[in-house]
């Protein structure tokens, strides 16, 4: 029985033309081989899998090569080629750096580094996972690194590039490896099945590309795993179960019966879906993919953005021409926030459930919020109001009434009307308003006696209705802010702070100067920082005071210091964070032992 080599190792280029969606990297790599122009030390990062390793390999198979072909290839036949094929070339030396991270690991490299190479032109180091070497290998690495002999040539490859140094990084010509798309990883995947002689659908190898998310050896990995399973033949359906991968079928179902708001059937299939296995997180981001894909297939500019397999493309794009965008980018927003919030839910199953609750519904509260068939968006003002309320009135409750319509239409949207409701039995309003045949005309000068009427008009039948069971109020008018009532509001806030026995708070409040600044805003100033603290400590209750003074809670204040005789400011108020660390090591010293053993680094 042979030996199985898996298909990641088998299948590993061996020059750069096989290498799989890196051609802006390996182009540049012959050319600088065929130009003579080679840096001394080389960077390979980017994610995982995609061939960084293996590009290194190939580099330092070439530059040695005696006979490099005319596009910058290496031969494979000449005895520095056969050699590192074999294993057992002297001048190619790899070091794994998540396993030799020390500084005498790094010290051994570097004396070996000093000899000349016994047949070839350069000695090539490849440092493989170098992110993992320790801060003082590092150190003892930039030296050689910014200036070794002219024969040794450097080839370090991470997956976390932030983790190194910035001045390992200024010393490295840096290459970014980028993700393998799709369509690259399907073609390659088909070249293996053929050379394999394994029968394999199309829809199962892009099945296999869109798991392995743009990481080759991971779908090479997956393909062996599926062959082991399906006994050499690749289908959709067992592809589909052996990676547990929700089919898009489902998220059509399920989109179909929240379109029709069948809350009953979307229910059971998710408990359908939940019993397979899937857990809730796993469904929302599916979902919220499956929403996203519709979104761009939406319009046919954005249709090559969709991340499916080609056999449900037409299915996409029909379905989004049956959805409305504010329809798709609502539940978008729902989804991402339930799947943020999944982790922090006790009850997982009743998270999940409620998405698809507020999902059901949502396509009739988007109707609600539209006027004419246009979303209503909200409208700037150049004049502040106090916070106004709309009552809701449920569908079965809703007035028919055309006289009443009337009357809501041509009340005036700035001033609304709050019923409070008291101990009395509730009643329903599903009856029609009446409407009064005389109602007192006290219209101001600001408001046209028309819309005054109307106002009034709707006032009186409330009350005329409804008065013995509510307390009908007007919201008031905002008053503008006034230098002279602000004192006053001011100057009875002091007078409080007196009676509440807080003396040097009042004695602040009596010294400080207001000025306003605008029709929202005005300034405090004060003489001192400890001033500025008393104000603040009574920040949200004078705020109140003001706010209601005013009828405005839009006012806001700053607090300003004014530059005056040097204050006596206690010391704890005066260093900053850097400085109380280093009085509390000067008075207690094992602090600072204990942040030098554990090599502790602190943020000031």
């Amino acid at each position: 029985m042979e030996n199985f080599i898996v298909s990641a190792r088998k299948y590993r280029p061996q020059n750069f033309n096989t290498v799989v969606g890196q051609s802006h990297i390996t182009t540049t790599l012959k050319n600088s081989i065929l130009n003579n122009h080679l840096a001394h030390a080389f960077l390979f990062c980017g994610p995982r899998g995609v061939g960084k390793t293996t590009c290194a390999r190939i580099l330092a198979k070439t530059i040695n090569c005696t006979k490099i072909t005319k596009e910058g290839e290496a031969c494979n036949t000449c005895e520095s080629c056969v050699s590192f094929e074999k294993g057992s070339s002297l001048n190619i030396h790899e070091l794994d750096a998540a396993s030799n991270n020390s500084v005498d690991d790094i010290r051994t490299l570097v004396e070996q580094v000093r000899f000349a190479p016994q047949a070839g032109k350069y000695k090539i180091y490849i440092v493989d996972e170098v992110h993992m070497l320790s801060s003082s290998a590092f150190n003892a690495f930039l030296k050689t690194l910014e200036e070794p002999p002219p024969f040794a040539i450097f080839i370090l490859a991470t997956t976390e590039k932030h983790k190194i140094l910035p001045t390992i990084l200024s010393r490295c010509q840096i290459f970014d490896f980028r993700r393998i798309n799709s369509n690259d990883t399907v073609l390659h995947l088909e070249e293996i099945v053929s050379k394999e002689k394994i029968k394999a659908e199309k829809n199962a190898l892009q099945l296999i590309a869109q798991k392995s998310e743009g990481c080759m050896r991971d779908a090479l990995s997956i393909l062996d795993k599926i062959v082991s399973f399906s006994n050499g033949a690749l289908t959709y359906e067992n592809t589909l179960e052996h990676l547990n991968i929700l089919d898009e079928a489902y998220y059509f179902k399920l989109l179909n019966h929240l379109m029709e708001q069948d809350l009953t059937s979307a229910m059971l299939l998710y408990d359908e879906i939940n019993q397979k296995g899937f857990e809730g997180d796993m469904v929302l981001y599916g979902f919220a993919a499956f929403i996203r894909n519709l979104l761009v297939c939406k319009d046919t500019a954005s249709a090559h953005l969709l991340e499916s397999i080609e056999g449900w493309r037409d299915q996409y794009i029909t379905t989004a021409q049956k959805m409305s965008t504010p329809y798709m980018v609502s539940a978008l927003n729902i989804l991402n926030e339930s799947e943020i919030q999944f982790k922090m839910a006790r009850n997982k199953r009743l998270h999940v459930e409620l998405a698809i609750i507020k999902l059901n519904f949502l396509q009739q509260a988007i109707e609600l919020s539209m006027e004419e068939g246009q979303l209503v968006k909200k409208k700037l003002v150049d004049v502040h109001y106090p916070i106004k309320t709309k009552r809701i009135i449920p569908f079965g409750k809703m007035v028919v009434n055309e006289q009443a319509k009337l009357v809501i239409e041509t009340a005036d949207p700035v001033s609304k009307v709050i019923a409070a409701p008291t101990p009395a039995p509730t009643k329903s309003l599903n009856k029609d308003i009446p409407l009064p045949t005389a109602a007192p005309s006290t219209a101001s000068p600001s408001i046209p006696a028309q819309e005054s009427s109307n106002k009034k008009n709707l006032l009186a039948a409330l009350q005329h209705k409804y008065g013995s069971q509510y307390n009908i109020e007007e919201v008031k008018e905002a008053i503008p802010l006034e230098i002279d009532t602000l004192r006053q509001c001011w100057e009875d806030y002091t007078l409080y702070l007196q009676t509440a026995l807080k003396h040097s708070a009042a004695g602040t409040f009596k010294l400080a100067q207001l000025e306003i600044l605008d029709e929202l805003h005005f300034s405090v100033s004060v003489s001192a920082l400890t001033d500025k603290k008393f104000v603040e400590q009574e920040r949200m209750n004078l705020l109140e005071k003001i706010w209601e003074t005013f009828q405005n809670r839009a006012i806001q204040f700053s607090i300003l210091v004014e530059a005056g005789e040097r204050e006596d400011v206690p010391l704890h108020l005066r260093l900053n964070s850097k400085q109380k660390f280093e009085r509390i090591a000067e008075q207690y010293p094992l602090v600072q032992e204990l942040k030098t053993k554990l090599n502790l680094e602190i943020f000031y």
